[in-house]
């Protein structure tokens, strides 16, 4: 039977739809944009994209992960949700304006990091709402639905700001500043007209009282609440295994047209894939959204899990255009699934009153491990530069095996959660 939404439920996902444009752009056309500005600076596009891109964005997780424990506590009190995720909102959509508008690709990494600050800040808050806007029995196809319909919706926006960026890359039309200027003012905008029904709806219903300075009280809220994860090991060691089996994930998704412009990938091909992608995620993110209702929601993560794994190991083969079709297919296939079941299953385990500084700290543990992702790609890349072997035929290069890198850490998430799930059973 069709689950009716409630208007509010509608306003949740709707938010999903808005904000998932911008990270469309992040593993689409903001990497190959950056790849431009590197090239019009004279320098080595391959070297440059798999250095200095996966260190900015540790540099921005590392800047979420100091600001979202102390944003979540403070969302966790009466009256400080809403306006504090309003102002993450308007920082993203600053910060994606302004990429728009320089020609220097150092500055261009500067505002990258604003905006990247921005939409995680806000999406920290947006998923601490959840347990708000729905209730248990109805929180992993919402999760989902926020998801599917993410991926669907972002594709609007998306196709236009493609038709933008061909009108430069392949007719030449337009300048590049002309093809940035449209693709980022169309994202924002979208984002922030996404945005209203939300912050119309919703109001705060769980919340931890406020008995000091809401600083000072926000810092003992946070306190509190790693207490309790630490009393709680079945939560403790679930924000553990997220921490290392998302980094893969998101890493994955965040690279994945830095590293075909590594190896070569034609551009408009590598974006016409990560279509497939969005369409591909929206159905299973539905499949597995209901798959939730027959079947353990931890099973069904253990799935995904090592799913991800072998679709790492396929990566670190990737070496032309029809193995890069596949892998947009295979992440698709599992990526708006392992990411809706991961947000509810932490709803399911946690106090609501504390939603906030719980998904705080599960955005620590994600966004962090994006970091060390970031930083290990970068890495590897840097220090195995110009090297090459040849396995199974094939010949990898830095590039693929700073891919390969990612592999431990889903080994080791898996291995986290089987535990984590275990104690959530007893």
């Amino acid at each position: 039977m069709k689950m009716k939404l409630t208007p509010l439920e509608k306003s949740w996902i709707l938010y999903d739809v808005g904000n998932s444009a911008f990270y469309l752009l992040i593993s689409s056309l903001i990497p190959l944009f950056f790849g431009e500005l590197v090239t019009a600076a004279g320098m080595d596009v391959s070297q440059v994209t798999l250095t200095y891109w996966p260190y900015t964005t540790s540099i921005s997780t590392i800047l979420i992960v100091i600001i979202s424990p102390l944003c979540g506590a403070l969302a966790d009190q009466k009256g400080f949700k809403k306006p504090i995720f309003l102002t993450c909102i308007l920082v993203g959509i600053f910060g994606c304006m302004a990429m728009s508008l320089t020609g220097s690709w150092m500055a261009y990494l500067v505002f990258f990091i604003i905006a990247n600050v921005g939409i995680n800040a806000s999406c920290a808050f947006y998923d601490s709402m959840l347990p708000e806007v729905t209730d248990k029995d109805r929180i992993d196809k919402v999760s989902a639905m926020g998801y599917a319909y993410g991926y669907i919706g972002s594709m609007i926006p998306f196709v236009v700001c493609l038709v933008f960026y061909l009108l430069y890359y392949a007719f030449e039309v337009i300048s590049l500043e002309t093809s940035m200027f449209c693709i980022f003012a169309l994202t924002a905008v979208w984002w922030l007209i996404c945005t209203i029904p939300l912050l119309r709806r919703y109001k705060q219903s769980a919340y931890v009282e406020r008995k000091d300075h809401p600083l000072r009280s926000s810092l003992s809220d946070l306190k509190a609440t790693v207490i309790h994860a630490a009393k709680h090991p079945n939560i403790g060691i679930y924000l553990l295994a997220f921490f290392f089996f998302i980094n893969g994930v998101y890493t994955i998704i965040g690279q994945a047209t830095t590293y075909g412009t590594a190896l070569g990938l034609n551009a408009v091909s590598m974006l016409i894939a990560l279509l497939v992608t969005q369409l591909v995620a929206c159905v299973f993110s539905v499949l597995f959204g209901r798959l939730s209702e027959k079947m353990p929601s931890g099973r069904l993560m253990k799935i995904s899990i090592l799913c991800y794994t072998g679709i790492t190991a396929f990566a670190t083969f990737l070496v032309s255009e029809w193995q890069f079709w596949m892998l947009a297919v295979m992440v698709g296939m599992f990526q708006g699934g392992i990411q809706a079941l991961s947000r509810a299953y932490l709803g399911k385990i946690i106090p609501a009153e504390r939603s906030g500084s719980y998904y705080g700290l599960m955005d620590i543990c994600g966004r962090s491990a994006t970091a060390l992702g970031g930083f290990l790609v970068g890495t590897v890349n840097t220090l195995m530069a110009g090297t090459s072997a040849n396995v199974f035929g094939i010949t990898l290069t830095s590039a693929n095996f700073s891919v390969a890198s990612l592999i431990v850490l889903f080994l080791l998430g898996f291995a986290l959660f089987c535990k984590a799930d275990k104690l959530n059973k007893t």
